[in-house]
């Protein structure tokens, strides 16, 4: 089974202390070598969870930063950062690892739904959001995850009643899930089991958004 690297956070660390390019450069074959590993854990993964999902794509992000409207000018991430997109239009939401000294965590949702993909979500939830709230409170969602997060405007979107009952979902523009995560725990041998055993736990959600996302609001398919 592929394994997490631990050098993974002695580098990050001392990229942390050191970030230039004048430090970065000799280290560059180091960075390299570590990056090919945790690709193969990326590619290892996505083959696993393609037993029980449907895995088209993995990316893992480059470690240069885009500064130019950005306070912060260091040139180098300090972390890996690897998403797994499910295949679509029929299959919708996507996970997300992260990994990063003493700031590890798995993500999983909707990080940046289109402005067609919102709205369709939005008035799902101003006609019905029990089913929605169900899958928030199974015990294996709860043991797996936190609860729902991201970003929402301050009131209501533009043509939703601010009163509305389900207003607290409604408002949201991001659906995310988030489990923070230990150093030990990403280096532990079973860690892929865990990424696993966390994503599968989401399914039954992004079944649900998967489901809203590819009919009408009469509930036909749209595909």
């Amino acid at each position: 089974m592929q394994v997490v690297n631990p050098e993974v956070f002695t580098f990050f660390k001392a990229l942390s202390k050191n970030n230039s390019r004048a430090w970065f450069e000799p280290q560059k074959p180091r960075f390299k070598a570590l990056e090919t590993e945790f690709k193969a854990f990326g590619e290892t993964l996505k083959a696993s969870m393609n037993q029980t999902d449907e895995i088209d794509r993995v990316k893992l992000f480059r470690i240069y930063r885009d500064v130019r409207f950005s306070k912060n000018k260091t040139p180098f991430k300090t972390h890996f950062g690897m998403s797994f997109n499910r295949k679509k239009p029929h299959l919708r939401g996507g996970y997300y690892i992260h990994i990063a000294p003493g700031e590890s965590f798995l993500a999983a949702g909707f990080w940046n739904p289109n402005k067609e993909d919102l709205f369709r979500i939005r008035k799902e939830m101003e006609m019905d959001a029990d089913e929605f709230r169900a899958l928030l409170k199974d015990p294996t969602f709860i043991k797996a995850w936190t609860g729902l997060e991201g970003e929402e405007v301050k009131t209501a979107p533009k043509g939703f009643s601010k009163t509305h009952d389900n207003i607290d979902l409604i408002k949201k523009k991001q659906y995310l899930f988030i489990k923070k995560l230990e150093d030990k725990a990403i280096l532990a041998p079973n860690f892929q089991d865990e990424v696993i055993h966390h994503f599968n736990a989401i399914r039954p959600i992004f079944n649900y958004f998967s489901n809203v996302l590819t009919t009408d609001l009469n509930g036909v398919s749209i595909l």
